[in-house]
C-alpha cells in the first residue's frame, strides 16, 4: 500500500432538527394544549486513534465526511431522534489542523483515544417549550442549530523512539532489517526506500524500542530535492537520531565526510529543533574495509568530520557491532523516558496553589 502521510478532508456535523408547532386534538377532550416536541441534535464527528493503521491513504480518496441531521420534532410530545454520529479512524500520531489557518487543533497520541472534531447542532424548541400561565396556546418554535463544518489538514508523524538519518544507500534499511522484524526493500541502488518503515527492536524481555527508517536525504533536501524531505517530519518525535554513514562507498570519488556534512546542513536548514536532538554517528559497511585499515579510516573520518559525540562502528550486513549499539540505544531511550515521567518539583511555599 502506498504510504500517505498528508491529506485534506471536509467534515460536517449534522444540523439539529426543527421544533414543531402542534396542538392536542383528541375526541371528547375539550381543551387541547400545545404538544409540539423539540428537534433532535445533529450527529457529531469523532476521530479515534487506531493502532492498526499506519497511513492516511483512506482520506486521500474519500474527502467529504458528513454526519446525519437530527429529526424534526413532532406532535403528541414527540421529540426528534438525534442524528447518527460518525467516527473517523486515524493512525496514532495524526495531527489535525485547520486547513486554512494552519492552527493545530488536535493530536492523536494515545491508541484508542477518541476526540470530538465537529459537534452536531442542537435541536430547535417546539411550542411545548413556550407554554406558560399567560401563554396557553403558543405558536412559537425555533429551527435547529447548524452543525460545525471544518476544512481540515491531516498530517501523520510516526511515533518512534529512534530515527535513522543518512544518504541513499547508506545501509539504513539493512540496519533496521538486522535489528528488528521490519522487512523493507533492500537493493544496490539509491532511493530503494520510498516510504517510512517502522521496526520494533527487542533488547530483552519487556525491553524494546521503535526505530523509524525514512527515505535517504540528499543535498538540497530542505528545498525539496529528493524524497527524504517529505518524511523528515517523522523524525520530530524521536528521542535519538542515528546518523548512518557508508564508510566504504563504491565510487572512490565520493567523500563520506562531505556527504555527512551535507546531511547535517540539510537537517539544520529544515528544523533547528530536529538538529538539536541527540545524534549519534554510526559508521556502517566496515565489512567492506580491510581489517588492518579500519582503525585508521575511522579516526580519519571522525577527525575530518570534527565529531565530538558517540561513535559506533558496525556492519549491518553481518550484524557486527549491532548488539552493543542497540543496548546503548535502549539505555538512552529508557533514561529519556524516566526524565519525561519525573514529577515536577513544587516549591513547598506554593504547594497549596498547585493544580490538582
Amino acid at each position: 500500500m502506498k504510504f500517505v502521510d498528508e491529506a485534506f478532508i471536509d467534515i460536517a456535523a449534522g444540523d439539529g432538527g426543527n421544533g414543531c408547532v402542534s396542538f392536542r386534538h383528541e375526541k371528547y377532550k375539550e381543551f387541547g394544549g400545545p404538544n409540539g416536541g423539540d428537534g433532535g441534535r445533529g450527529g457529531h464527528v469523532f476521530a479515534v486513534a487506531d493502532p492498526n493503521l499506519n497511513t492516511l491513504v483512506d482520506y486521500r480518496y474519500s474527502r467529504r465526511h458528513e454526519a446525519k441531521r437530527g429529526e424534526h420534532g413532532m406532535g403528541s410530545d414527540m421529540f426528534g431522534a438525534a442524528g447518527a454520529d460518525i467516527t473517523l479512524k486515524m493512525p496514532v500520531g495524526t495531527i489535525i489542523s485547520d486547513a486554512e489557518t494552519g492552527e493545530v487543533l488536535y493530536e492523536l497520541l494515545t491508541p484508542g483515544e477518541v476526540i470530538t472534531i465537529a459537534k452536531g447542532g442542537d435541536g430547535g424548541f417546539g411550542n411545548l417549550r413556550f407554554k406558560s400561565a399567560i401563554n396557553r396556546a403558543p405558536r412559537q418554535k425555533t429551527p435547529g442549530w447548524p452543525g460545525e463544518k471544518k476544512n481540515l489538514k491531516l498530517e501523520l508523524k510516526v511515533l518512534a523512539d529512534v530515527g535513522l538519518l543518512g544518504m541513499p544507500n547508506a545501509g539504513k534499511s539493512t540496519f533496521i532489517t538486522a535489528v528488528s522484524n521490519a522487512r523493507p526493500k533492500i537493493a544496490d541502488y539509491p532511493f530503494t526506500t520510498l516510504h517510512p518503515n517502522l521496526g520494533v527492536v527487542r533488547v530483552g524481555p519487556e525491553q524494546s524500542f521503535v526505530v523509524a527508517d525514512i527515505p535517504g536525504l540528499i543535498e538540497g533536501a530542505s528545498e525539496g530535492a529528493g524524497l527524504g524531505h517529505q518524511f523528515l517530519r517523522h523524525l520530530q518525535r524521536t528521542r535519538l537520531l542515528l546518523h548512518i554513514v557508508d564508510v566504504a562507498p563504491f565510487d572512490d570519488a565520493v567523500d563520506p565526510v562531505v556527504q555527512a556534512k551535507a546531511i547535517v546542513n540539510e537537517l539544520k536548514k529544515y528544523d533547528q529543533q530536529l538538529y538539536n536532538k541527540p545524534r549519534w554517528l554510526v559508521l556502517n559497511k566496515l565489512d567492506m574495509v580491510p581489517a588492518e585499515e579500519r582503525e585508521a579510516r575511522v579516526k580519519d573520518f571522525v577527525k575530518r568530520f570534527k565529531w565530538k559525540g558517540p561513535v559506533f562502528e558496525i556492519s549491518a550486513l553481518t550484524r557486527e557491532g549491532c548488539d552493543p549499539l542497540i543496548h546503548a540505544i535502549f539505555r538512552h531511550v529508557q533514561s529519556e523516558q524516566r526524565t519525561e515521567n519525573e514529577p515536577v518539583e513544587v516549591d513547598p511555599r506554593f504547594a497549596g496553589d498547585a493544580p490538582g
